[in-house]
């Protein structure tokens, strides 16, 4: 009679089998353990990438010398930057601007304090080093006002800075993921010298403007409806051509208004600084910076496209095709400025080669280096300011708009 096809191998006990079979089992579990581990990573991966980021301390204070006005920071690589910042700070200060580098070795950098510091001021060691330099918009003593502006979202808080009074072409800044308005006030001087009205706006859950139901980032999905809605406003008040500024991931959002917004035919060109041109690349990008296996970054892509998704990562899903302005350069209209630095370190500036490539006839890219994301005007403002001043008399693109035949 044949053995059955099921029975023990010659030689095989019962006492062998029944081991093989528990270590089986227990295999099988640990794999079960470690592909359910790496989906909640995932998913955790994915809800970070939409909340509403929280300022957090990335810069340690060693010293402070009143009678010298200098500060010691522990090195970083923005600590170490030569140009003008900011640190966020706490403590009787609750924000100082930095200037030059003074000395440094390998640990420490020494700067000049541009916000003067008096013997009782206390700071608390942890702060966060920022590009923002202005923080407020008083602090660039020209006149503006704050304005509402209603949007899908709600009223969307604003600054205005008046221009020429005969200026019909306006500049919208939006700033980017993490930050506030106060991020765009760098550049505002650069355009109002030059009699352009500049419009610094907020977009839904950036902290300033009204929250959505999901209290989420889509990346510029829909937070570019907030923006249309400032071109409307602008439109209303005299507007005839539109600027759009985007910092970071207002790249991406301003590069969404120029793709989807049914006012674009109001948009004059685009100035793009250290932006997001497609999420993929930065995500990929800040995946392997966090050391997070590429099955995890890639299953975290999956969760945010996906609607089984939403209850954990609390959004609706996220189309990163319709994101990628790479993919959709052939619907781009009007010409961009993007100011990039190839040493970013947050948002890496090969999208924003690859949308040059894609479309050479309408985008400019100005490629920095040693400047870190969204500091190439702290680190080189004359380069900067003269980059945008001549790009944009390169394009005939003044605070008055030339009326055409066709106007």
């Amino acid at each position: 009679m044949k053995p059955s096809r099921h029975a023990a191998p010659t030689g095989a006990t019962p006492m062998l089998l029944a081991g093989v079979r528990a270590a089986l089992a227990t295999l099988s579990v640990a794999l079960v353990g470690v592909l359910g581990l790496m989906g909640l990573a995932s998913l955790r991966m994915a809800r970070r990438v939409v909340t509403p980021a929280v300022r957090t301390a990335d810069t340690r204070i060693l010293g402070l010398d009143v009678a010298a006005q200098t500060i010691t920071l522990e090195r970083t690589p923005d600590t170490a930057l030569p140009g003008r910042y900011g640190l966020f700070t706490s403590g009787t200060e609750r924000y100082i601007k930095l200037g030059s580098v003074l000395a440094e070795d390998d640990t420490t950098v020494k700067r000049k304090l541009l916000t003067e510091i008096g013997p009782d001021s206390r700071l608390a060691p942890d702060a966060a080093f920022s590009g923002w330099y202005y923080d407020g918009p008083e602090q660039l003593h020209l006149p503006y006002s704050s304005e509402l502006i209603g949007s899908p979202a709600g009223p969307c808080p604003a600054w205005f800075f008046p221009g020429r009074p005969d200026a019909d072409v306006w500049v919208l800044q939006v700033h980017g993921r993490g930050t506030t308005r106060a991020e765009c006030l760098r550049a505002v001087p650069v355009f109002h010298a030059l009699g352009f009205p500049v419009l610094v706006v907020s977009y839904r859950n950036d902290g300033e403007a009204p929250r959505s139901r999901s209290g989420t980032y889509t990346l510029g999905a829909t937070e570019w409806r907030d923006v249309d809605a400032a071109i409307g406003f602008a439109r209303r008040r005299g507007a005839r051509r539109i600027i759009l500024m985007g910092w970071s991931m207002g790249g991406a959002i301003s590069l969404q208004v120029e793709l989807n917004s049914p006012r674009r035919d109001l948009i004059a060109g685009l100035v793009l600084e250290s932006p997001v041109v497609d999420w993929r690349v930065v995500l990929g990008y800040q995946a392997k910076l966090m050391h997070v296996p590429a099955a995890v970054s890639g299953l975290a892509l999956g969760a945010l496209q996906s609607d089984w998704a939403a209850p954990f990562t609390r959004s609706a899903p996220i189309a990163f095709d319709r994101l990628d302005a790479v993919a959709r350069a052939a619907e781009l209209q009007h010409p961009i400025l993007v100011l990039h630095s190839d040493d970013d370190g947050f948002v890496p500036s090969d999208a924003s080669h690859d949308l040059v490539v894609a479309r050479p006839d309408l985008v400019e890219l100005q490629v920095f280096e040693v400047a870190r994301h969204t500091k190439l005007w702290n680190y080189d403002q004359e380069r900067w300011s003269t980059s945008i001043r001549s790009w944009l008399e390169r394009h005939g693109l003044g605070p008055v708009h030339e009326a055409s035949p066709t106007d």
